[in-house]
């Protein structure tokens, strides 16, 4: 065949036999000219690099002789098998010997930063919720049960979206699945930054979820049907970057947006528009941007070569091809390849037909679908639940620490004192307050219990985490502020009067530290895997897919002993940096693994399957890892490294791809 493709005329292999790509019989049977020989007469001279069309194989014929009898049928149907497998095969060998000849250049690295937008866009998902959930709380009066709700619902929605974009990638295509998904997701992010209540915002934020949750399958099965052999395992780890630059990016815009509350606007009590809705609209913007960059990108050749699109997989490899020619200064050279190996097409009826073969064909596969599965679920939990961990343990920590620095008063008596500065941190007990006035200011954690207020006046209060508990007002009057039952708790009011109560839910001004704080260590926590993703680029083709997941599982188990360690707020953190950089090579060698291991015409319905269930192991890592906050270390400890290890050793028993072509 090697030679068949530099003659000037080319010649195709049939059923039986070879076929001069520029013969009568070939157009006749193929039913016209392509695009790319419109023009040329019968006894034009074909040159080297012009393409002459492929014949199709003839499915009908194929069913025909099926169909002639129960046992000419079986024969014939593993005769047929057989010779598609063959078919698949020599194209896949053939499809790395064309990317070899259209070289790696400035084609590619388009498409990096390209998909790498997508693949931002799916990092930036996952953060937003965390970020937004401080401010969002009191702004839709969140109960504890709201807000886990709208942590995990994202995680749900990328679960859905991943086998169901990951499935229709491989039916509809690569380029038009992920043009799809990115829309679904920019559209409902759009919508989410405005709706005001919990409901329809938990279900653009679910509906968002789902469309960004086929990005992953899609990106990576997208780029590698690109990439020479030499060049997959490198680049698709670099594209992994995109991932950290979207956190990044999400931390950045949080630590500049959230924060500014004079971003803000309202329409009466009925609608809000706070500066956390601001940072849910910037949020969008690497969705939409990739969509417009994936408009003016080609789909992937070879979903078109599996599917029987010849002509139009060849025109997108020749203009790979002459892309990079002309980047490299050598415009004049031409694209040799004139025949593509033809891959017989099964109809509906072979299809059904051959189901008894299944099993037989991709026993390999499905082993490697259930060892895959049981590394997901023994990696996500450990990797999301201590991702989710350890913020939840410097938030711990933190307010151990505000604890601490609360300050007691008992039975102090108070009179004709006016309060106009903020109160903080701290519990009243058995006081006794005549005719004292608090008027514009704001109780931060403040708690009154068995006190006596008598003639007071309370005017402008915003309070957060503060409570009245057993005390009793007499004549006293609540202008303009917050204080309603719920902060009132088990008390009496004699000839006591609230007027001009403040509606709706009141953003709370008491965690400014804490939010940057919480932005802070997920802007760290996220770059500190980039050594890791730099490391696994250099040398996921040296070392090999197995040796790095393998090592990288081992090295996070051991990791895992350090958390005891952890018991300052800078512990936390570097600790935090120090698993996830170490983690993240594993993901990558998956991520190359996934790819590689499965056929062209399977690959991002696989992909999508198993990212779904590694986003499923997400949750139930999360809803675990949270449970034991503030209570015991040794759980998460023993769970997670018992999990690596258990990873690890499963690693060993999947196969290795590196130097294979693209099945």
């Amino acid at each position: 065949m090697e030679d068949g493709y530099q003659n000037k005329t080319a010649f195709i292999k049939g059923d039986s036999g070879y076929y001069r790509g520029n013969s009568q019989a070939a157009n006749d049977d193929e039913g016209g000219h392509s695009d790319s020989t419109e023009g040329h007469d019968e006894d034009d001279e074909i040159y080297e690099g012009e393409y002459q069309g492929i014949p199709r194989a003839d499915s009908s014929k194929a069913a025909d002789s099926l169909a002639g009898g129960d046992g000419q049928q079986f024969r014939d149907m593993a005769q047929f098998e057989g010779e598609r497998r063959k078919d698949q095969e020599e194209l896949a060998q053939q499809y790395e010997t064309i990317l070899q000849e259209c070289g790696h250049g400035r084609f590619q690295w388009t498409l990096y930063f390209v998909l790498g937008l997508a693949l931002m866009a799916d990092g930036v998902e996952i953060f937003v919720v965390g970020f937004v959930l401080p401010s969002a709380e009191k702004d839709m009066c969140l109960s504890e049960e709201s807000k886990g709700m709208l942590g995990l619902i994202v995680y749900l929605g990328m679960m859905v979206g991943a086998f169901v974009w990951g499935g229709l990638a491989d039916r509809i295509g690569r380029r038009q699945s992920l043009l799809i998904c990115l829309s679904i997701n920019s559209v409902f992010s759009f919508f989410s930054s405005f709706v005001q209540g919990y409901s329809t915002f938990l279900f653009c934020r679910l509906l968002s979820g789902v469309g960004i949750g086929g990005s992953i399958p899609i990106v990576f099965s997208y780029y590698s049907e690109f990439l020479a052999q030499e060049k997959r395992g490198e680049h698709l780890s670099w594209l992994c970057m995109f991932w950290m630059i979207g956190g990044i990016y999400a931390s950045a815009m949080a630590w500049a947006i959230i924060p500014h509350y004079g971003w803000s606007f309202q329409m009466g009590s009925a609608y809000q528009f706070h500066s956390w809705r601001v940072f849910v609209l910037v949020c969008a913007f690497p969705s939409v941007a990739a969509i417009a960059s994936l408009t003016t990108m080609p789909e992937s050749p070879r979903f078109f070569l599996e599917n029987g699109k010849h002509d139009e997989g060849w025109m997108i490899l020749k203009q790979v091809h002459d892309t990079n020619m002309r980047a490299k200064g050598h415009p004049e050279k031409v694209f040799s390849v004139t025949t593509i190996k033809t891959v017989k097409q099964m109809d509906e009826f072979i299809l059904i037909s051959t189901d008894f073969n299944i099993v037989k064909k991709w026993r390999n596969v499905i082993m490697f679908v259930w060892l895959s599965h049981i590394f997901v679920f023994c990696f996500s939990p450990s990797y999301y639940g201590l991702t989710v961990w350890f913020p939840d343990m410097i938030k711990y920590i933190q307010k151990q620490d505000y604890a601490s620095r609360t300050k007691f008063f008992t039975k102090e008596r108070v009179e004709h004192v006016t309060f106009n500065f903020t109160l903080e941190n701290q519990v009243h007990r058995q006081g006794q307050y005549f005719n004292d006035k608090f008027i514009n200011l704001k109780m931060k954690s403040m708690v009154f219990e068995d006190s006596l207020f008598e003639e007071c006046y309370f005017e402008d209060i915003t309070s957060s985490r503060s409570f009245f508990r057993n005390c009793t007002f007499i004549s006293t009057l609540f202008y303009n502020t917050d204080l309603f039952q719920n902060r009132i708790i088990n008390s009496k009011l004699v000839n006591s009067t609230f007027l001009h109560n403040k509606e709706g839910c009141l953003l709370d001004f008491t965690d400014d530290n804490n939010a940057y704080m919480i932005y802070f260590v997920s802007f760290l926590g996220t770059l500190a895997v980039l050594p890791g993703n730099i490391v696994s680029a250099l040398l996921m083709d040296k070392i090999g897919r197995l040796r790095m997941l393998a090592g990288s599982s081992v090295i996070s188990c051991v990791s895992c002993f350090f958390l005891s360690f952890g018991s300052t707020e800078s512990g936390m953190i570097a600790l935090l940096c120090l698993f996830g950089g170490i983690s993240i090579a594993s993901w990558n060698a998956l991520d190359v693994l996934t790819v590689e291991l499965y056929p062209s015409d399977k690959r991002t319905t696989a992909f999508g399957f198993l990212n779904a269930l590694c986003k499923l192991a997400a949750v139930l890592g999360i809803s675990i890892f949270q449970s034991f906050v503030g209570i015991t270390k040794a759980v998460p400890i023993l769970f997670a490294a018992g999990a690596l290890a258990a990873g690890s050793f499963l690693a060993l028993k999947l196969p290795e791809t590196r130097g294979q072509v693209l099945q």
